[in-house]
């Protein structure tokens, strides 16, 4: 797929994230969430995005900040209502991320009918990956994706198991947001999800292809 910017660093020019919520059963269920019937929709801002090298930050106001591993689709080629047929045309390749998320504050955002961006839009709530060229995932609806804290595995899952698959995410989102080059999709966690504290070392992976590694830490 022929591009215009370097997709290698979609994090320094991609415009936007966008992130599916409760896209595997048993996640939904173990925080007490109804299995959705259409995908729940959130975004994160460009400046969410951090790289190896850099620590993920607990925001001052959250005192239960969880790591969430997810597949990201990195989109090659915008579109407005994208049929699902022609979805897979639309994407340059792949990124392992994580959905870092204020539980704390998220909870009370839910208790109080407020949307999540405190709890899930702050800056390094989106740590990234290199690129993944798409020849490299024969097939993204057949991952093993894990996360390990300070070496302990704590999240282990196969998009196999995602409710709904990478080209209805595409079409249905591009119905109501149009997708650009260089604007990557969170396409959900598996069960697992759980708290980290500071000087914690996060390290996930996607079985054969990439692995990451980020401390945590909290401002002074």
């Amino acid at each position: 797929m022929a591009s215009s910017r370097n997709l290698n660093r979609f994090w320094e020019w991609g415009r936007k994230i966008i992130c599916v919520g409760r896209n595997y059963a048993d996640h939904a269920k173990e925080l007490k969430n109804a299995v959705p019937t259409e995908p729940v929709l959130f975004l994160k801002p460009s400046s969410a995005y951090v790289t190896e090298g850099s620590s993920i930050m607990v925001p001052s106001y959250s005192h239960n900040l969880h790591h969430e591993v997810e597949l990201g689709v990195v989109i090659g080629k915008g579109g407005t209502a994208i049929p699902q047929n022609a979805a897979m045309d639309h994407v340059a390749g792949y990124a392992l991320c994580l959905d870092m998320t204020a539980r704390d504050v998220q909870d009370e955002c839910k208790t109080k009918g407020l949307p999540w961006t405190l709890a899930k839009a702050f800056n390094t709530s989106c740590p990234v990956s290199e690129f993944i060229p798409k020849e490299k995932i024969a097939d993204p609806g057949n991952v093993k994706i894990w996360l390990k804290v300070n070496g302990q595995l704590r999240q282990e899952g196969n998009t196999s198991q995602m409710i709904f698959s990478i080209p209805f995410l595409i079409s249905y989102i591009s119905e109501i947001i149009t997708l650009e080059e260089g604007d990557l999709i969170l396409t959900g966690t598996p069960k697992g999800v759980s708290s980290v504290q500071e000087h914690d070392e996060l390290q996930a992976g996607i079985e054969g292809i990439v692995s990451m590694k980020f401390r945590v830490d909290r401002p002074q």
